[in-house]
């Protein structure tokens, strides 16, 4: 299996940190992320250039809105695979009882942990950290954190896949599947080919995919580049 290296996986949370900040001093922006700098300013990156912005704000909205629409059915635990400097657990609206659970290499974690608890942020979720790489025994760490597969689970998978090879992948969502409780929901960021959503259906999800030009037109974030040959792949459990 190929491993994205820990350096990597750091870089490409900071370039995503990096347009999260962006798009919040926008002028009319998808989302707000206040955390956002802290969390580069702390790994002393104050002006880390980020390529796609406009990609890369619509990809974080779909997510956003993904999340937001599994927990108002009733969706409570959270699996976040790669989490890197994702912020989700404090800044979106969260119900009393939701749970997230962030899956990533223990020094990206660690970073966003003390920087999260030295700022004056409040959870609006239990928040879970799991130092676990995604190619290594992720179910195990998570399990040992207080996951139940017994209950329904919305996974989110961003910025994750497109760097992974076949196998991993493969394996990576084998995983997912054989963790999830009927009714699980799963969001995927994934390159137009291999066909993920078909390979879900066939593992007994209900999963359809939209173009990456689709989604940033939807959010009016498309005149500015091309969008990625990238698709969005959401499915239910059945």
């Amino acid at each position: 299996m190929m491993r994205p290296s820990g350096d990597l996986q750091g870089r490409t949370a900071l370039s995503v940190a990096a347009v999260r900040a962006a798009e919040t001093e926008a002028d009319h922006p998808l989302f707000s992320d206040p955390y956002a700098h802290l969390l580069l300013a702390g790994a002393g990156q104050v002006d880390l250039p980020a390529a796609g912005p406009g990609y890369s704000a619509a990809r974080t909205k779909w997510f956003d809105d993904y999340v937001l629409a599994a927990g108002a059915a009733g969706i409570s635990q959270v699996v976040v695979l790669g989490a890197g400097l994702d912020t989700r657990a404090w800044r979106l609206p969260w119900l009393s009882d939701a749970v997230v659970f962030d899956v990533d290499e223990s020094t990206v974690l660690a970073h966003k942990t003390k920087t999260m608890d030295a700022s004056d942020a409040q959870l609006g979720a239990k928040y879970v950290p799991v130092p676990a790489a995604v190619t290594d025994d992720w179910p195990k760490a998570l399990r040992e954190a207080g996951f139940d597969h017994n209950e329904p689970t919305a996974w989110v998978v961003e910025s994750l896949l497109p760097d992974l090879d076949d196998d991993t992948r493969d394996t990576l969502l084998e995983r997912i599947t054989l963790y999830s409780a009927r009714g699980s929901r799963i969001a995927v960021e994934a390159t137009a080919e291999p066909d993920v959503a078909r390979w879900l259906c066939c593992q007994h999800w209900d999963a359809s995919s939209s173009d990456a030009r689709d989604v940033m037109h939807r959010y009016h974030r498309g005149a500015e580049a091309p969008a990625p040959p990238y698709v969005f792949v959401c499915g239910t459990l059945l």
